[in-house]
């Protein structure tokens, strides 16, 4: 991975974290589709989270787990791994 996540690293994500198998470009085309729509839970969020948690060595924000879209995930977790916080 990247210090930015990629539509293409959400979907690897997705797979690997909640099992899901997701269109990277679908992701790409549709940023701002509930997780739901892809098939994603909470727990598969939350899982999610912590397998980034452990890529980066990097606590998110609390509300990491609370995303509800492509893009509103995104911007959150480039934002903590572009600052740092």
């Amino acid at each position: 991975m990247t210090a930015e996540l990629t539509y293409i690293e959400l979907a690897a994500l997705m797979k690997n974290g909640a099992g899901l198998t997701v269109d990277a470009n679908d992701l790409r085309t549709r940023p701002d589709a509930a997780f739901a729509e892809f098939g994603l839970d909470s727990l598969g969020l939350l899982g999610m989270v912590g397998r980034l948690e452990d890529q980066f060595a990097q606590a998110l924000p609390a509300e990491a787990d609370k995303c509800n879209s492509p893009r509103e995930f995104l911007q959150l977790v480039n934002a903590t791994l572009t600052t740092g916080a």
